[in-house]
C-alpha cells in the first residue's frame, strides 16, 4: 500500500510547488524585482481596509516570498511547532526593522539569495538556524512599500500581512509538510537546484533593475 501512496504524494507536493511558482513568476513578470505592492498596482487609499488588503497580498505576489514559505514544507520535517512561530515572530521583527530603518541597499537580491540559503539547508549544506536571519529578511523587504501612509494602514497593513504570513506558514509546516516526507532524496534534489537556479536567476535581475 505504502508503495503505491508514496509516489502520488510525492508527486503532488512537487505540483504544489510548481503551481505556485509559475503561478507567482506570471504575477511578478518574471522577475520579484517587477513584482509591486498591491496598494500600487491598485491604486489603493491609505485606508484601514485597504491596508489589511495589501497585506494579504503582498508576500503572494512576490514569487520569492511565495515559494520561500512554501518550500519551508521541506525543510526540518521534523521540527515542532514552536520552530514555524520562532520563524513567523522573526519575520514581524524585521517588518518592525524595515519600517524604522528602510532603505537597505541591495535587500531585494538578497531576498532572492535566500532561496540559495533555502536549497541548501535541504540539501544539509547549511545549519537551518540560517532560515531566521532569511525570514527576517523576507520581513525587512515586505515592509518597505508601505511608507507615505498614515500610522493606522500602516497598523492594518501589518496586521493583513501577519496573516498572510502566518497562513502561508501553516500551509507549508502543516498542510504541506506530510507530503514532504514522501519525496524521495532524488526529487527533494532536483526541487533545491531549482530554488537555487531561481534565485540566483532573480538576484542578478535584481542587481540589473
Amino acid at each position: 500500500m505504502n508503495l503505491i501512496k508514496t509516489p502520488s504524494n510525492g508527486q503532488a507536493l512537487v505540483r504544489w510547488l510548481l503551481v505556485a511558482g509559475l503561478a507567482s513568476i506570471g504575477i511578478g513578470a518574471l522577475s520579484p524585482v517587477q513584482a509591486h505592492h498591491f496598494a500600487d498596482i491598485g491604486q489603493l487609499k491609505p485606508t484601514i481596509f485597504n491596508g489589511v488588503l495589501s497585506g494579504l497580498a503582498h508576500p503572494v505576489l512576490g514569487p520569492d516570498h511565495l515559494l520561500f514559505l512554501l518550500a519551508l514544507s521541506l525543510i526540518g520535517l521534523q521540527k515542532r511547532l514552536s520552530w514555524s512561530l520562532g520563524l513567523l515572530a522573526v519575520g514581524l521583527l524585521g517588518s518592525g526593522a524595515g519600517l524604522l530603518w528602510p532603505g537597505m541597499p541591495g535587500a531585494e537580491s538578497l531576498v532572492a539569495c535566500t532561496l540559495i540559503v533555502e536549497a541548501l539547508v535541504l540539501l544539509r549544506r547549511l545549519p537551518s538556524l540560517l532560515l531566521l536571519p532569511a525570514m527576517a529578511l523576507h520581513g525587512y523587504v515586505l515592509s518597505g512599500p508601505v511608507f507615505g501612509w498614515s500610522a493606522m494602514p500602516v497598523v492594518a497593513y501589518g496586521t493583513g500581512l501577519f496573516l498572510s504570513q502566518a497562513g502561508l506558514l501553516a500551509m507549508a509546516l502543516i498542510a504541506l509538510r506530510p507530503l514532504g516526507t514522501r519525496l524521495s532524496s532524488t526529487q527533494l534534489r532536483w526541487l533545491s537546484f531549482a530554488l537555487m537556479a531561481l534565485g540566483g536567476t532573480w538576484a542578478l535581475a535584481g542587481l540589473a533593475a
